[in-house]
């Protein structure tokens, strides 16, 4: 069973997701609040698997909220909810620890699909989206903060074509395939790059990755 808190200061919109999740068998919401500092205080007192949290809401926004949330080391998840497809507090949601956004408007299958996905400690930002994403907002980028060479001896010759790949926007089958290895093969290098840089998920490896300057935007 999975354990959703919603966070969003529309109670027409908490009452139409609750409605959607309570007809799935493996969703329970065991919480609601309509801003994030209830969200903060919230998951601690409940423990969900995964928040989904608005971006924008009264008192804390839900950005403060995941950071506060991640730093806490709750194992709560966070979803961020946004109405635009590249709002500018997105990024700034990322950074701070969530797994990834979906716009507010999702068709339902594909909410429960993101649900699910970061419930299993997958990030739900497309490629291609985070991609888009971190194009779009390189300007806000400060310039690298981490020597690239410590980098490099953190991280195999193998590990390090799988992070560039990862903050190119491929996926596991176009890595494995440009890389002429298989799909599990890739997967295991990713578990080896978030447990060696200590990242959460694909999301924190991009971010990582532009931050660091191991990729720079616009690079194929």
């Amino acid at each position: 069973m999975i354990r959703l808190l919603l966070a969003d200061d529309q109670p027409m919109l908490r009452l139409g997701f609750r409605m959607v999740f309570e007809t799935q068998p493996d969703l329970e919401v065991v919480g609601e609040v309509g801003d994030g500092a209830q969200a903060v205080t919230m998951t601690r007192a409940v423990t969900p698997d995964v928040v989904l949290m608005d971006v924008r809401m009264p008192v804390m926004d839900g950005i403060e909220a995941t950071r506060q949330i991640v730093a806490s080391a709750a194992p709560a998840r966070i979803l961020l909810l946004t109405t635009f497809n590249l709002d500018e507090y997105v990024f700034a949601g990322l950074k701070a620890g969530a797994s990834g956004f979906l716009l507010k408007e999702v068709p339902p299958p594909d909410l429960l699909t993101g649900i699910r996905a970061v419930a299993a400690g997958d990030a739900v930002v497309s490629p291609n989206v985070t991609r888009r994403l971190i194009d779009a907002f390189a300007r806000h980028l400060p310039d690298p903060s981490t020597d690239v060479a410590g980098e490099q001896d953190r991280l195999t010759e193998r590990e390090l074509q799988v992070l560039a790949q990862v903050a190119r926007g491929h996926t596991n089958s176009e890595i494995a395939a440009a890389l002429n290895v298989t799909e599990a093969t890739v997967k295991t290098h990713v578990s080896h790059i978030l447990a060696k840089l200590g990242l959460r998920d694909r999301v924190q490896i991009v971010i990582h990755a532009y931050e660091t300057g191991l990729i720079r935007p616009g690079e194929a």
